[in-house]
């Protein structure tokens, strides 16, 4: 998962609540986050606190938010074959017939 600035990249392997909540939504919304949507969240799936390290796993908290956002389903976005040119084709100028018994 991409996130502005890197700022999870910048979180430690297990993160608190808050510095998640920073890391996605920022320091203003951090708050709101932590009590509104994480509960939302957990029972989507979530990653749970660690109770050994009294933190969510970063990696599985990424891992979430791909298949979140639909990212880790195979999505690909579509990339564009060439410049279009309509009406450049003109084509030989020779018709071709063709044969009903598959031949040329």
């Amino acid at each position: 998962m991409s996130c502005p600035s890197g700022t999870f990249s910048k979180l430690p392997l297990f993160a608190t609540d808050k510095e998640l909540a920073i890391a996605v939504v920022g320091k203003e919304r951090a708050s709101m986050w932590i009590k509104a949507v994480i509960p939302q969240l957990e029972r989507k799936g979530f990653p749970r606190i660690d109770p050994l390290h009294d933190a969510r796993p970063v990696p599985l908290v990424m891992r979430f938010y791909d298949a979140y956002f639909g990212i880790a389903a195979g999505f690909h976005t579509a990339v564009p074959d060439g410049e279009e040119r309509l009406g450049t084709w003109k084509g030989d100028g020779k018709k071709k017939l063709k044969s009903t018994w598959g031949g040329p």
